[in-house]
C-alpha cells in the first residue's frame, strides 16, 4: 500500500478546487514578427506535440530546443500549452511569430492554457479561436481550436491547430467536430490540420476520419515502427495526428520521437511538399 506525501496530497485538493480554473474570451494572443516567405516554400518541415502544460520546466525546454535544433521545424504546433497572463512570453519561440488560444486561466498561478500554432516565416494574414459549448467532467473546462490563415503564394495556407475534448459522450466530441468543419470548408486553399484528437475508442477515430475525408484531408503516414510510438491506451486508435491538403508527403522522412520524458506525448515531425 503506498503512502501519499503531505505536499502531494495538498497540490491534489488544490487541483480539485471548483474555482481553480476560470473561463476566458474566445480570442487569441498573437506575437507576429515579419517574416519573408521562406525561399524554399514548396517544404514545410512541422512539429506537432502535446506538451502536458510541461513547457514551464527546464527538462521540457531543453528537449524542445534540442529538437528545434536538430530538426529546424517551420511550423510548430503544440497542445497543452501554458502562458503566463502578465508576462505572454515563451522564451523558447522568441524568434518565432506564433499565435495562443486560451481555452481556461488556472488561477492558482495566474496562467492561461491553450494550444499554439509557429512560424519561421509567412505573414498573418487572420487568426481565430474556437470553444467548444460543452465542459469536461470535474474540471468543467471547454476545449480550444486555433485557426491561423498565412500568405502562401499566390493563395494562403490555412494551419489549425486543435485538443478535442475529452471524458464526454460521443454527441459532444461530434460537436467540436462540426464547429471545427464548418470553419475549415470555407477555405480554399492549402491546410495543415494538427493536434491531440483523443480518438481513443472506434466510435471518435470513425468520426474523426469520416470529418476529414469530406474535406479532402489526407492523414500523415508514418512507417510502421514509428507510428507505434505515437500516444494510444492499449489498442486503442492513435490520439495525436496531421492532416494536410496542397501538399505531398514522403513517408520515409516522417518521425515520432520516444526518447523524451517532459511530456506524456511523444513530438510527431513531418515534412510536406507542394
Amino acid at each position: 500500500m503506498f503512502e501519499l506525501q503531505e505536499a502531494n496530497f495538498l497540490n491534489y485538493l488544490k487541483q480539485l478546487s471548483p474555482n481553480r480554473y476560470g473561463k476566458v474570451a474566445e480570442a487569441t494572443i498573437d506575437r507576429h514578427h515579419s517574416h519573408p516567405i521562406n525561399p524554399d516554400r514548396n517544404s514545410i518541415k512541422i512539429l506537432s506535440w502535446n506538451i502536458a502544460k510541461n513547457n514551464h520546466s527546464l527538462d521540457w525546454s531543453q528537449d524542445f530546443l534540442a529538437i528545434v535544433r536538430q530538426h529546424q521545424p517551420d511550423k510548430i504546433f503544440l497542445q497543452e500549452v501554458r502562458l503566463c497572463a502578465i508576462k505572454q512570453q515563451i522564451p523558447e519561440l522568441s524568434s518565432m511569430g506564433w499565435s495562443f488560444a486560451p481555452n481556461l486561466i488556472d488561477t492558482s498561478d495566474n496562467t492561461y492554457s491553450g494550444v499554439l500554432i509557429a512560424t519561421n516565416y509567412g505573414d498573418c494574414i487572420s487568426t481565430r479561436a474556437k470553444i467548444t459549448q460543452h465542459q469536461e467532467p470535474i474540471s468543467d473546462t471547454p476545449k480550444v481550436s486555433l485557426f491561423v490563415e498565412q500568405a502562401w503564394g499566390e493563395r494562403t495556407l490555412l494551419t489549425i491547430n486543435t485538443h478535442l475534448i475529452n471524458f464526454v459522450e460521443t454527441s459532444k466530441f461530434l460537436a467540436q467536430l462540426n464547429q471545427i468543419e464548418a470553419i475549415i470548408a470555407r477555405h480554399q486553399g492549402a491546410i495543415i490540420f494538427s493536434g491531440d484528437f483523443n480518438t481513443w475508442n472506434q466510435s471518435r477515430w470513425s468520426l474523426l476520419l469520416a470529418m476529414t475525408a469530406r474535406l479532402g484531408l489526407t492523414p500523415v503516414s508514418f512507417p510502421f515502427m514509428e507510428a507505434q510510438k505515437i500516444k494510444r491506451f492499449l489498442f486503442s486508435p492513435p490520439l495525436d495526428y496531421i492532416f494536410y491538403r496542397g501538399f505531398k508527403q514522403n513517408t520515409a522522412n516522417a518521425r515520432v520521437i520516444d526518447t523524451l520524458d517532459s511530456s506524456d506525448h511523444n513530438p510527431l515531425l513531418v515534412e510536406l511538399h507542394a
